[in-house]
């Protein structure tokens, strides 16, 4: 069945990025939206090889970060301390109704260790990138 110019065929647009970040990159014509990009001095105060969530304009040139600059001290921290990923962890509302503390604890652990992250929280030392990342 040919696909170009059948009438059958319904194209309706969705909220998702894909297809405006494709346009964008095409057209020149600039798009914004929120995505994961390489710390590339974006967040000042997180390493410089994490993955952070940022504003991003899209455009011929790609998907390029916006400045963030410093976070707010307890975010940054959240971000290099593990017992604030604890505590931040222990009062979400679903977790804490579904796991007891130490079970929160022990899957806040697990995660850490399956994403390659461990490195991340040690005090001194440079941030490793997860192989998992493919950077």
């Amino acid at each position: 069945m040919e696909l170009v110019g059948n009438k059958k065929l319904v194209h309706k647009r969705t909220l998702e990025y894909g297809s405006y970040i494709m346009e964008a990159m095409e057209t020149d014509v600039p798009f914004r939206i929120g995505g994961n990009v390489l710390n590339d001095r974006l967040i000042t105060n997180l390493p410089s090889k994490a993955i952070v969530e940022v504003a991003c304009l899209v455009d011929r040139n790609g998907v390029q970060g916006t400045y963030v600059g410093n976070l707010p001290e307890q975010l940054a921290a959240l971000n290099r301390d593990r017992d604030a990923v604890y505590h931040a962890a222990y009062i979400d509302p679903h977790t804490s109704s579904e796991l007891p503390l130490d079970q929160i604890r022990n899957l806040c652990d697990d995660l850490i260790k399956a994403h390659e992250m461990g490195s991340y929280f040690k005090k001194g030392k440079a941030f490793a990138i997860p192989k998992m990342w493919g950077v």
